[in-house]
C-alpha cells in the first residue's frame, strides 16, 4: 500500500512545472531542504478527460522510449491517490499505438520524460505524439541523470511489499526501460510533490504489454466504450450499460477492463464461470449484491490514512478518526462477504473467498478494537459523526471529564432550544451542519405576520423558512466544541499509534480489496444477465453470434431491438454491408465490436448463443465528422485513421469501417474504398465495411473472403420505406434507394424526375462495361471449393453423430454439385449469371440449416 509521508525536501513545487520543465534547471534533484508547508497531493485541473468516465486522482507517469526502428517504449505509473505502481515495457511501431493505449487507460495528470527529448531540445517523434494525443496532461522534462536502472532496483527494495519484492525483479528483468522511468517517476514525486513513500508501502505490479487488445483513441470514442459522444453526463455508452457496480473499487475495475479487455482464455474462462454461478444462484446474488453496499472507497481511504502531514491542526485530528471509523466499517463487513462465498465452486470466487478470509483481517480487527470502542461506527450524518469521534476511543480519566462536559453542553443546548420556543411561542427546529454547529430554523408561515424576537441572530430568509441563531446558543456551540477538541486532543497519541500499528497490514488489507473490486464486478455482470437475458459466449476459432443486440441501443430505446445474426470465419472474413439510409448498418457493424469486448472483459453477451475468437486488436472508422483542432476535412481525418488501421492490423484483429470514402469525390471515394478493402481482405482479419458504394460490393463480390450482406428495407409500390433492421445476404438490390428517399421527404416532383433519369442512364453506361463471365466463373469456382473446405473442417470437429453427420454430408455435396453446374452452365451460355451474391454458396446455406438446428455451430 502507498504509504505516504512528506519529504524533507521543499514542498512547493517549482512553479515553471509547465510543458518543458526540466527539473534540473529549478534546483538540484538531490538537494533537500526542511519542509516547512504541507504539501499539497490534489489532482492538477484538467482541461478535460482524455476518455471521459474517470475520477480525479493524481497520477505521475513517467515515459523513456530506446533507439531503434521499432522503439522500445518503458513507462511507469504512480497513483498517488490509490497507492499504486504500474511498470511496463512495450514494443511498439512508429504510431506509439500501444503507448498511447495505456496512457489513454490511466490518464495521467503529470507525464515526465527525459529532457533531452522536449524543449528547449527538438521534440523526439514521440514527445510529439504524446503532446498530439494526449490532452490535459502536462508533459515535464526531467534531467537523464535520474533515469537510473539501478535506482529503480533500489526503490523497487526499499517500497514494494515485503513478500512481493523478488517477485518484482523477476518480473522486470531486462526491462531497462521501464526500471528507468520508475525511478524518474519516485524521485519527481519526493523532490516536486514533496511526498515520500514509506518503505515496503507501494503496490508495485508489473504489466506486460501482452495480454490485452489494443485499441486505439479513436476506436474508443468511436464506439461510445466509456462515454457517449454526444452528452459526457449521459449512461447511454458500454460502461454506462455494464456499470452496475456498487463500490467505488468495482467501477474503477471495470472501467480498466473495458479498455483493456483481456485476450487469455484461463482468466475468460474463471470470470464466465463466477458469473454463471453467481447468476444460477439467487440466494448468493441478492446477499452478495447487500453486503457490497456497505463498502466504502477502501483504496483511497488506506492512501488517505497514512499520509503525515506535515504540521498536524485538529482538523487532521478529526479526520484521522473518521478514516480509522470507515476501516472499522470495512474490516466487519469482510467476514459476510467470506460467508456467503461458502461452497462456492468456480475457481474465481474460491480465490476471492480465499482471499477474504477472517484471518487476513484479524490482526486489523484486534487493533482497531483495543483502541475503539465497540459500539462507535462511521455515520454519514455531520452530527452523528462528532458524537462518534467524541466517544470512539477509550476510556480515561481526563476523556471521561471532557465527554461529560460535552454531553451536559449538548443537554443544555437542548434545553435552550426549548425555552426559546416556550417564551416566544414560536416553534424552531433545532439543526446542526459542520459550519454553523447548532443553529435554528422556523418556517416564516408559523409565525403568523409578527416579528422575529430579538434574542435571534444571524437571521437568513432561505425559501420559507428562517435560519437564524441566539447569542446563548453560540456561546454553547463555543463550548461544546472546545470540549470536543479536548477530545480529540487527548486521543490524537493514541489514533497516531494505532495507524502506526496498522501500516504493517496494508499489504494484506488491499489484497482484500482487490478482491471484492473483482467480486463487485462479477456481480455486476450478473446482474446484467438476470435483468437482460444475456447468454455466456464460447472461446473458439470463429464468430458466430445467433440474435445478436447492440448493447446501449437496446437498454436506451424504449422499442423492441430487432437482433440480427453474425457469422465470421477465415472463408467469409470480409463483410461488406450495404443498405438504405437509416436502414440500421453503423448499428449492426458496432454491436459486432461492442459485444467481442463484452466477450473479453468476461461479461456475457447480448444474443441467444455466441462464440467469440481472442482478438489481440480491435479497430473502428466510423467517423465522419471533420477535427477542427487538428485543421484536417472530413476526408484527411478518416485517411489518417486507415493508415494507422492498415499499418497495424494482422489476422488476429477485427476491424468495422463505416463509409469510408463519402468524405470526396464519388470517383475518387470508390477507387480508395476499393484499394483499402483489397488490403483488408489480404490481412486475414475480420472486417466489417459498411457503404453506400454498390460497386464496391459488386467488384470485391468474387474475392476470397468476401461477403455480401445488406439490410433489408420494404419499399412499397407507393415508395413508402419500412426499415425491417434484419440482416440479409448479397447487396443491396435497390438500385436507387436515395432517391425513394428523396421521395419521403417530398421534393418536388421536377427534381425527382430529373434524377431519376439521369440514375437511369448512368444504369445503363455501366450495364454495357460488364466483364466476360469466363473469369467471373473461374473466381467463383476457386471461392465456392475454399468455402467447402472450411465448412468440413468445421464438420470434422462438430458433436453429430454418424447418421446425423452422414445426411448432413449428403446434403452438402448435393448443394455444391448443383451450385458447380450452374456456374459450368453460365460460363458456357455467356451469361453472367449469379452474379450477385443474394444466391447463397452450398457451404453457406447448408450452414445456416445446421445453425437453425443446434447441431453444427451454435
Amino acid at each position: 500500500m502507498a504509504t505516504l509521508r512528506p519529504s524533507t525536501s521543499n514542498s512547493t513545487a517549482p512553479t515553471s512545472c509547465q510543458p518543458g520543465y526540466a527539473a534540473s534547471s529549478s534546483r538540484p534533484l538531490h538537494t533537500r531542504r526542511s519542509s516547512t508547508t504541507r504539501p499539497s497531493i490534489g489532482r492538477s485541473s484538467r482541461a478535460c478527460s482524455i476518455i471521459g468516465g474517470g475520477e480525479l486522482q493524481q497520477i505521475i507517469c513517467a515515459i523513456s522510449e530506446g533507439r531503434g526502428i521499432s522503439p522500445t517504449v518503458g513507462l511507469a505509473f504512480v497513483n498517488i491517490s490509490t497507492g499504486e505502481a504500474v511498470l511496463s515495457q512495450i514494443c511498439d511501431n512508429q504510431f506509439y499505438a500501444r503507448t498511447l493505449n495505456k496512457l489513454q487507460v490511466f490518464e495521467p495528470t503529470e507525464i515526465l520524460v527525459v529532457s533531452t527529448t522536449g524543449p528547449p531540445n527538438p521534440k523526439s517523434k514521440m514527445y510529439q505524439v504524446v503532446e498530439e494525443n494526449i490532452l490535459g496532461a502536462k508533459i515535464i522534462t526531467v534531467d537523464r541523470r535520474h533515469w537510473s536502472e539501478m535506482a529503480g532496483l533500489d526503490y523497487v527494495q526499499e517500497l514494494a511489499f515485503i513478500e512481493d519484492v523478488e517477485a518484482i525483479k523477476v518480473a522486470i528483468g531486462g526491462n531497462y526501460f521501464a526500471t528507468c522511468c520508475f525511478a524518474a517517476a519516485v524521485k519527481y514525486i519526493d523532490l516536486s510533490l514533496s511526498l515520500t513513500f514509506t518503505f515496503h508501502s507501494l503496490r508495485i505490479k508489473y504489466q506486460p504489454s501482452e495480454g490485452t487488445v489494443m485499441m486505439d483513441l479513436s476506436t474508443i470514442q468511436s464506439l461510445e466504450l466509456i462515454q457517449n459522444l454526444q452528452s459526457s453526463r449521459s449512461k447511454e455508452c458500454l460502461f454506462g450499460v455494464m456499470n452496475e457496480t456498487l463500490t467505488p473499487m468495482g467501477s474503477r475495475l471495470l472501467r480498466s477492463s473495458i479498455l483493456q479487455p483481456s485476450t487469455q482464455a484461463e482468466v475468460l474462462t474463471q470470470r464466465y464461470d463466477a458469473v454463471e454461478e453467481i447468476s444460477n444462484r439467487e440466494d448468493m446474488f441478492f446477499q452478495i449484491r447487500q453486503d457490497l453496499k456497505s463498502f466504502h472507497d477502501i483504496e483511497k481511504l488506506l492512501t488517505t490514512l497514512i499520509i503525515i502531514p506535515t504540521q498536524p491542526d485538529i482538523q487532521q485530528s478529526e479526520q484521522l478518526i473518521n478514516h480509522i471509523l470507515l476501516l472499522k466499517n470495512f474490516v466487519y463487513a469482510i467476514n459476510p462477504i467470506h460467508e456467503v462465498l461458502t461452497g462456492a465452486r468456480s475457481d474465481l470466487l474460491a480465490t476471492i473467498r480465499e482471499n477474504c478470509r477472517p484471518e487476513n483481517v484479524d490482526p486489523t480487527v484486534k487493533l482497531i478494537s483495543a483502541v475503539i470502542n465497540d459500539g462507535v461506527t462511521f455515520q454519514k450524518a455531520p452530527l452523528d459523526l462528532r458524537n462518534q469521534r467524541t466517544y470512539a476511543s477509550g476510556v480515561s480519566g481526563l476523556l471521561d471529564v471532557a465527554r461529560q462536559t460535552f454531553k451536559e453542553v449538548t443537554e443544555d443546548i437542548h434545553q435552550h432550544v426549548a425555552d426559546v420556543n416556550n417564551q416566544y411561542e414560536i416553534h424552531a427546529e433545532m439543526r446542526y451542519d459542520n459550519s454553523r454547529r447548532y443553529w435554528l430554523r422556523i418556517r416564516e408561515s408559523d409565525l403568523d405576520d409578527r416579528p422575529l424576537p430579538d434574542i435571534l441572530i444571524n437571521q437568513f430568509r432561505k425559501k420559507a423558512y428562517i435560519e437564524c441563531q441566539t447569542l446563548d446558543l453560540v456561546k454553547l456551540n463555543q463550548r461544546i466544541e472546545d470540549s470536543h477538541q479536548e477530545v480529540i486532543l487527548m486521543s490524537d497519541k493514541t489514533i497516531q499509534q494505532l495507524v502506526d500499528d496498522i501500516r504493517g497490514e496494508i499489504p494484506h488489507l488491499f489484497r482484500v480489496c482487490e478482491s471484492i473490486a473483482m467480486l463487485d464486478m462479477i456481480v455486476a455482470f450478473s446482474q446484467l444477465v438476470t435483468t437482460d437475458d444475456y447468454v455466456r459466449p464460447d472461446i473458439s476459432q470463429y464468430l458466430a453470434i445467433k440474435s445478436g443486440r447492440h448493447p446501449v441501443k437496446e437498454k436506451v430505446h424504449q422499442e423492441k431491438f430487432v437482433p440480427n445474426d453474425v457469422y465470421a470465419a477465415h472463408s467469409c472474413r470480409f463483410q461488406i454491408v450495404t443498405g438504405f439510409n437509416m436502414s440500421g448498418k453503423s448499428t449492426y457493424i458496432r454491436s459486432i465490436a461492442l459485444m467481442c469486448v463484452m466477450a473479453q472483459v468476461g461479461c456475457f453477451v447480448p444474443a441467444q448463443s455466441a462464440s467469440f475468437p481472442l482478438l489481440q486488436q480491435l479497430f473502428a472508422r466510423v467517423s465522419i465528422d471533420d477535427s477542427i483542432v487538428a485543421n484536417v476535412s472530413t476526408f484527411a481525418s478518416e485517411m489518417r485513421e486507415t493508415a494507422f488501421i492498415l499499418r497495424n492490423i494482422d489476422k488476429n484483429s477485427l476491424a468495422i469501417i463505416d463509409e469510408l470514402g463519402r468524405g470526396t469525390s464519388t470517383r475518387d471515394g470508390l477507387a480508395i474504398a476499393l484499394s483499402i478493402a483489397e488490403a483488408l481482405v489480404e490481412s486475414k482479419s475480420l472486417v466489417w465495411f459498411a457503404t453506400h458504394f454498390r460497386e464496391l460490393a459488386q467488384i470485391m463480390s468474387e474475392r476470397v473472403g468476401v461477403v455480401n450482406l445488406h439490410l433489408v428495407v420494404d419499399v412499397s409500390e407507393d415508395n413508402t420505406m419500412t426499415t425491417l433492421y434484419k440482416i440479409g445476404q448479397g447487396f443491396v438490390k435497390g438500385q436507387h434507394y436515395g432517391l425513394a428517399l428523396a421521395r419521403v421527404v417530398d421534393l418536388p416532383p421536377k427534381v425527382l424526375q430529373v434524377a431519376q433519369e439521369v440514375s437511369q442512364t448512368l444504369d445503363a453506361q455501366a450495364s454495357a462495361k460488364k466483364r466476360n463471365s469466363n473469369a467471373f466463373a473461374l473466381v467463383k469456382r476457386r471461392k465456392l471449393v475454399l468455402n467447402l473446405l472450411e465448412t468440413l473442417k468445421q464438420a470434422e470437429s462438430s458433436p453429430m453423430d454418424d447418421k446425423v453427420l452422414l445426411n448432413w454430408l449428403r446434403k452438402l455435396q448435393a448443394e455444391f454439385v448443383t451450385r458447380m453446374e450452374k456456374l459450368d452452365g453460365g460460363a458456357r451460355s455467356g451469361k453472367e449469371g449469379s452474379t450477385d451474391d443474394e444466391e447463397q454458396s452450398p457451404a453457406n446455406a447448408v450452414r445456416q440449416d445446421m445453425e437453425a438446428s443446434d447441431t453444427l455451430i451454435m
